[in-house]
Order: C-alpha cells, then structure tokens, then sequence
C-alpha cells in the first residue's frame, strides 16, 4: 500500500486486478475497492495493527451523510442543517428562492450598524463547511467571508439569507451514478470582471466534472485587478488549467489516467485566443508570468480550451448572483434530490 504523491491522505493498493483506496482523515478511514476480498484482507490486516471498530457501509461521516443504493451514492448535510437552523434560531423562518438578490452589493463601507462579529464568525464558518455538499453557494459564502473583521447588519441579513435558501433545498445534495463509457474529466471555467465593489477585483470560478458529476470547484477572488474582461477570463482559465492538471494526476495514481486532453469550457472567445496565441503583445506584457501557464497545459496537450455560450457556461453560478429561474437551472446540473435513494 503506498500513499499517492499529490494527495497524502489517500492510499492507494493494487494487486493484479483488484484495487483498493483508503482515504485518512485524523483517526477516520474510508475504504473503498473493486473486490469485497480485498477490503476484507484490508480490515483485518488494519484491526491487527491498531484498535479499530468496523462500521460496516458507511452512512455518516465528518457531518456528511452518505446514502447509497445500487450502484447511486449520495451526499447530503440534511441533518447538519437542521442544527444549525436551531442553533441561530431560524427554523421556522420562509425559505427564499435565491441565496443573495441578484442585484445585492456588499461593500466594507457599509454605513448600517455593526453587528456581533463572534456570531457572524460563527454562522459564515458553518456556511462554509456546508460547501462540501453544496457547490450551489459556494460563490455567495465566499461573498459573506470577506466581511468577518468588521460585519453590519446588512452583512448579518445576507448571511442568513443564505441559511433561508437552504432550508428550502436542505435536502438537495450531491449524486454520483455509475459510468458505463470512458471516464472523462472536463471543465468548465468563467470570470466575473471587477466583480468587487471594494477593490474592483475579479472572481474566478470553475467546476469540474468526472462521468457527469460534480467533481471540483471553485469561486475565489482573483489576487490581482483586471484591466479587462479578457484579462480577468484568462486569468481564470489559468487557475482552472492549475486545478485540471492536478485532478489529471490523482486520477492516473489511482489508476483512472485521462488519455484525452481535459476540455476546459469558456464563453469567452478573447480569452481562448489570448491563451492559444504564444506571441507576447503589448495588451499582455503587464500579465504576470505565472497567469500564462495555461499556455504550458495546452503545449503539452493535457488541456483543451472550447469555446461555449453563455447559456451552457456551468460556472457562471460561481461568479456572480443570478436570478430565480437561472439560479435553479444551473443548481439542478450541480445538486439534486437525495432523499429519493434509499
């Protein structure tokens, strides 16, 4: 058993056609493989060297509950959500369509009274883990963050709409299915330009997909200003190439190499260009050098940059508020309704 070069947690066991992996988190395993024989030599030769207690399938773990049936897994914090509806007293609050208005501007400058900023600490940390499950509003946490040192009230209301949103989709989580074609991994990739209302800075968000499923994401804001659109989408593009290249890497360790190129989908065509043409102009000598590294990725034909519209861009619900109706479009190609597996 060794453990794989670009995740240290995770070990991974082969033996002729079985194959086995061990995620590690603190004191908690999990195990999965492709044989019941080898997980059962796995447990015992583990239970002979440490005090373990098998708990068999595993239904609960780190706050995330795990359904399965048949060859479906699902992922939801139902129950985590609940606690913390109690816990700030909202549990029979009116749930809201959308988790920030699609026209809401937070600023640092916010002239409304302050407010606790131990309980808005609180509430926007717990937020955040509840990201595990829910790509859907990992941009708007990342929105409410910015404000812990010095939170308003209109801070504390935007933070709890949130809360109000996933009431309402408490349920809601993420399903992986079995795959019967080639297992692909494949990109999508956007950017907000100067997004920011403090520092007009730009956010990136991607998310990536494995046999369809929502695999990994991303909604951060960008370190550096944006002098345009183009800059601030290849900026983007960049980190997304950062991200595939390594998910390209695991994926070969545990024995799943990506034999195509990984397709990164962009609706901006400036920036495809910028990254496909090699010749340093005068609109891009500013850029810093480590943002043309997606030109590496697609020298050596590990990504692939396709251009989409922008109905199909995927990414676009973690860069920028949306309204009811595409909110709810994009949320169903992320989460779904996980209470129906068992």
């Amino acid at each position: 058993m060794v453990t794989t070069h670009f995740d240290p947690n995770i070990y991974v066991l082969c033996f002729d056609d079985m194959f086995a992996l061990i995620a590690l988190y603190v004191d908690d395993l999990i195990i999965t493989e492709n044989n019941q024989e080898m997980i059962d030599m796995i447990k015992k030769d583990l239970m002979e060297q440490f005090e373990m207690t098998d708990l068999s399938l595993m239904h609960y773990c780190l706050g995330v509950e795990v359904w399965q049936k048949g060859h479906e897994v699902g992922l939801t914090q139902v129950k985590y959500v609940k606690e913390l509806l109690h816990r700030f007293r909202l549990q029979d609050c009116k749930p809201v369509n959308t988790p920030i208005e699609p026209s809401k501007k937070l600023s640092k400058l916010d002239e409304s009274q302050s407010f606790d900023a131990t309980l808005y600490i609180q509430l926007v940390g717990s937020l955040i883990y509840l990201t595990t499950t829910r790509p859907d509003i990992c941009y708007v946490v990342g929105i409410v963050s910015q404000f812990m040192a010095a939170p308003t009230k209109t801070h504390w209301k935007t933070a709890k709409r949130i809360l109000r949103h996933v009431k309402g989709t408490s349920e809601y989580g993420l399903i992986y299915k079995k795959h019967d074609g080639l297992p692909e991994l494949c990109g999508y990739v956007d950017a907000d330009w100067g997004g920011d209302y403090d520092d007009r800075r730009s956010t990136t968000g991607y998310v990536f997909q494995f046999c369809g499923s929502c695999f990994s994401w991303s909604s951060k804001k960008q370190s550096t200003i944006s002098l345009s659109t183009t800059e601030a989408e290849y900026k983007a593009m960049c980190s997304a190439a950062q991200e595939a290249i390594w998910l390209r890497q695991i994926l070969e360790e545990i024995g799943m190499r990506q034999k195509n190129p990984t397709t990164l989908h962009s609706d901006s065509q400036s920036g495809i260009q910028l990254a496909k043409n090699p010749v340093f102009h005068a609109r891009t000598k500013h850029i810093e050098i480590q943002y043309h590294f997606i030109r590496v990725g697609l020298l050596s034909r590990e990504i692939h940059v396709v251009h989409c519209s922008t109905e199909e861009q995927l990414a676009d619900i973690f860069t920028k508020p949306l309204v009811h109706l595409q909110n709810q479009r994009l949320i169903s190609c992320f989460v779904q309704f996980v209470q129906e597996l068992p």
